[in-house]
């Protein structure tokens, strides 16, 4: 069969801001203005004020309908343009027999359309995720299976969850023993009296530091961590830096936590080089299903764990996140944010589902899922 049409369709919602702040794309408070897109109150990060994504669908001569999705918190339009503009002029047409080879094919043919051009990552890897995902759902349906059958001969059939940010002054779990809190205050001192009320009310505690550090006080507030025993230092300086990364991680014995800024093997191949990665975190609706597991492996080889990030998403990211969760060998826990999995909820005939604190892996053909009013 062959690929005969890409659509893609940027989605923005309303959402409410004081609920929103310190969970999946709104980790602080934003400053304010009018704007749809603001800047962190406490550090130089953009963030929208709505909830944004980019759905794509897929067809084929044979009847097949795939979704995928990229993470586009900003301008999803930008996204869903290179996916019309430029990925669909080289897919569509082509043969799809729906096997992980001719996946990876395609991935790789996406990926060279930019070559020499500049867009080893950014914009351009979200939509190349969000196609790779939607041909993963095709080749699922095509096999009658799961995607995560077809990744692993045996998938997890349910993936535990850790609670991802509850708001300052809340020590709420929702009966989860791991709690990842951002570091969202002015003063450390302010942030550390939130950690120790949380450890205090049995929780298990990792920090999202927000790339906000130096490696002067990164190494001081590592100094803290290890104290409290936190699971892990998640984005603790800016991005770029693979060598400050690797040095702080050896100085530190909480694992440093990264991966989310990242798109591919080619970015992540230094930050493995230098010893920086303490535990891996991936982005589906960012690598995609085809690149994420060429980085688990990548993890794997490196005796690291993998602990998927998700964020703003809607059905098509959180499903293939799950799958991916599910099929890697090297990974025992997923986040969760209540909020994201309501708003995907929201638009699927079949909830996604979390039975106590584990995700339960959809069984349905391809991703498992079906969309509604989109």
């Amino acid at each position: 069969m062959k690929i005969t049409r890409i659509a893609a369709r940027p989605v923005r919602l309303p959402r409410d801001m004081s609920a929103a702040t310190g969970t999946a794309g709104s980790p602080t408070v934003l400053a304010e203005g009018a704007a749809d897109y603001r800047w962190s109150s406490i550090y130089p990060c953009l963030y929208s004020t709505q909830f944004e994504t980019a759905l794509v669908l897929v067809e084929t001569s044979a009847g097949f309908v795939g979704w995928g999705e990229a993470q586009a918190p900003l301008a999803p339009e930008v996204a869903c343009t290179i996916v019309e503009r430029l990925l669909a002029a080289v897919l569509v047409g082509q043969d799809f027999d729906g096997s992980r080879e001719r996946i990876a094919e395609l991935w790789d043919s996406m990926y060279s359309t930019m070559r020499v051009r500049g867009q080893t990552g950014g914009f351009m890897l979200d939509a190349i995720s969000a196609i790779d995902i939607a041909l993963w759902d095709i080749a699922g349906q095509l096999a009658g299976a799961p995607v995560a059958a077809l990744l692993s001969t045996k998938p997890k059939q349910s993936i535990p969850a850790y609670l991802s940010g509850i708001p300052r002054g809340t020590t709420d779990t929702q009966g989860f023993r791991v709690v990842k809190l951002f570091y969202d205050t002015r003063t450390t001192e302010e942030f550390f009296e939130h950690v120790d009320a949380v450890i205090d009310a049995g929780g298990h505690v990792a920090v999202d530091a927000l790339w906000r550090h130096t490696p002067e006080s990164a190494l001081a507030f590592g100094a803290h961590l290890e104290k409290r025993a936190a699971l892990w230092f998640e984005a603790p300086l800016p991005p770029e830096d693979a060598l400050a990364h690797g040095t702080l991680a050896r100085e530190l014995r909480v694992p440093v936590a990264i991966g989310e800024s990242y798109r591919t093997r080619f970015e992540m191949r230094p930050f493995f080089a230098a010893g920086a990665v303490g535990l891996y975190q991936p982005d589906i609706g960012r690598c995609g299903i085809t690149e994420g597991v060429r980085l688990a492996a990548m993890a794997a080889e490196h005796g690291v764990q993998v602990v998927p990030h998700i964020s703003i998403a809607f059905g098509p990211q959180l499903a293939a996140a799950l799958h991916f969760a599910a099929s890697v060998e090297n990974c025992a826990l997923a986040e969760y944010n209540p909020q994201v999995l309501a708003v995907a909820n929201r638009f699927l005939v079949e909830p996604v589902r979390i039975e106590g604190t584990h995700y339960v892996t959809p069984d349905g053909p391809g991703l498992g899922i079906e969309l509604r009013g989109v």
